[in-house]
């Protein structure tokens, strides 16, 4: 058995595992947990860690009770175990972290928003004829930055071209006449760090949240006006995501639906009046992105607040169904899901939080993640909550909010859909003959044992056997759909 897979995945082994553990060798570790008569047993229980590479193992007692009587039907005590412990998977969204949690956090994201666009999972199917716009919201520029677009015929543009070199108070030239590559480290940095705005910048981040709320609430009164005028009422629903550009700002990647009400039945999902098209949300969208825009608190380097107001960027795009030049359904929530599993990797910021023991080692002045970290921690002394929470923060360069969110309207839940998947894996294991026929409760007493995989070779073993699992389960749905 090989080992590249494993070494290309952050796997966390606890180092805790008594004298002369760390001289042992991968071969011996992987022959005797192999060996062991409870193997099998082993195996079965990992599992239910779902390849998950950094592992929550607790101790502990589970027992199922039968309400009406009291009696306990079954019991599972952790130290009939052969570790002693029960895994389950660390649920971390974030894919620099946990690989295979954060591949199942972006299945669930994707069900969600495709859902809400074209039904299923609670949702009515009719949903797939209402409007539907794909907007993404940028933040304002601070500073000019090295960038990379494409032009219409598909090649890559020069960065900052300039005919005449012009200059900035520090000396630098402001112009960049490259063609940057997708990976080119220079990508989201200022062409003058000392010019750039970094204390704005953070400040946005971690007033962009609010920027949101108010924007919906902006689009929502607009709309309700249109509607008003047609004698009508309608309804927006909306799934949001969050992304970091490569500068180290936030924006975000939104679909909006727009439904109508009917008064007679309000809890039904109905299609609007034909008058307010895909095209007036859509311009609905860029009209309240363009004016909607509030003051922060006074502090001391800004007395007078910082403007909080969206960029330029703001694209409205209409959904459809069908691949006519438009995007799709399907593209937009592939999409949006794949980036609710990011997080500050774009810029390059490890996932840790910031404590005053790091904090130098985070505020590098030479890069530029550096100084918007330096500047969280800066503008952070100050006493009011808004600015206070840019220390507890600044891992994440100011910004406070969720990476993954939709309104109530717009589709199923999280919890939901979390709750499916256990019944399933239930299913796959069915309870004792009496447990079928009364309901049972739960009752849990587990306790901390601690993260990761006791050796690497249980890690490797471990995340194998579910490489396998869902290499089984792909191939069966080819199969079914190909039947």
């Amino acid at each position: 058995m090989s080992t590249p897979a494993l070494a290309s995945i952050p796997v966390l082994v606890d180092d805790r595992r008594g004298p002369g553990s760390g001289t042992r060798t991968l071969d011996a570790e992987l022959l005797d947990r192999a060996a062991r008569d409870d193997y099998d047993q082993w195996l079965s229980g990992v599992m239910a860690a779902a390849g998950c590479v950094q592992p929550i193992r607790l101790r502990g007692l589970i027992r199922d009770i039968d309400p009406g009587t009291g009696e306990i039907i079954s019991a599972l005590d952790t130290q009939d175990s052969p570790d002693k412990v029960i895994y389950l998977p660390c649920g971390d969204r974030r894919a620099s972290v946990c690989p295979p949690c954060a591949e199942t956090y972006r299945a669930d994201t994707y069900q969600l928003i495709r859902a809400g666009l074209a039904g299923g999972k609670g949702v009515p199917e009719s949903v797939a004829i209402h409007p539907c716009v794909f907007a993404t919201f940028t933040a304002p520029s601070f500073g000019p930055v090295h960038t990379r677009v494409l032009t219409l015929g598909g090649k890559v543009a020069r960065c900052r071209p300039r005919r005449k070199a012009s200059y900035c108070p520090h000396g630098r030239r402001l112009s960049c006449g490259r063609r940057h590559h997708e990976d080119d480290a220079r990508l989201g940095r200022p062409l003058c760090p000392d010019c750039y705005d970094y204390a704005a910048a953070v400040v946005w981040n971690a007033h962009a949240p609010e920027l949101w709320r108010r924007t919906v609430i902006g689009i929502r009164r607009r709309l309700d006006k249109l509607a008003r005028q047609h004698g009508t009422r309608v309804k927006v629903s909306y799934a949001k995501v969050a992304e970091f550009q490569r500068r180290g700002l936030i924006h975000f990647h939104a679909i909006f639906r727009l439904d109508g009400f009917d008064p007679n039945h309000p809890e039904r999902t109905v299609p609007p009046h034909p008058a307010l098209s895909a095209e007036v949300l859509a311009d609905v969208i860029r009209r309240t992105a363009s004016t909607t825009w509030f003051a922060t608190v006074s502090h001391p380097a800004k007395p007078k607040g910082w403007d909080i107001s969206w960029g330029a960027q703001v694209d409205p795009r209409v959904v459809k169904l069908t691949d006519d030049g438009q995007i799709t359904d399907v593209a937009v929530a592939s999409y949006l899901a794949k980036y609710a599993t990011k997080s500050t990797e774009p810029v390059g910021v490890l996932p840790a939080k910031i404590t005053p023991a790091n904090a130098a080692a985070y505020a590098n002045p030479a890069t530029h993640q550096g100084r918007l970290i330096a500047a969280c921690l800066k503008l952070g002394a100050h006493p009011h909550e808004d600015f206070k929470a840019l220390r507890r923060w600044a891992h994440m360069l100011g910004y406070r909010g969720h990476f993954a969110t939709k309104s109530r309207r717009y589709s199923t839940t999280m919890r939901t859909l979390r709750a499916t998947r256990r019944n399933w894996k239930r299913r796959q294991h069915p309870s004792p003959a009496s447990h079928a026929d009364r309901t049972v409760i739960t009752e849990t007493h587990l306790q901390w044992a601690g993260r990761g995989w006791r050796t690497t070779g249980d890690a490797l073993l471990a995340l194998s056997a579910a490489a396998r699992a869902r290499e089984h389960r792909r191939v069966v749905r080819e199969e079914a759909s190909a039947a």
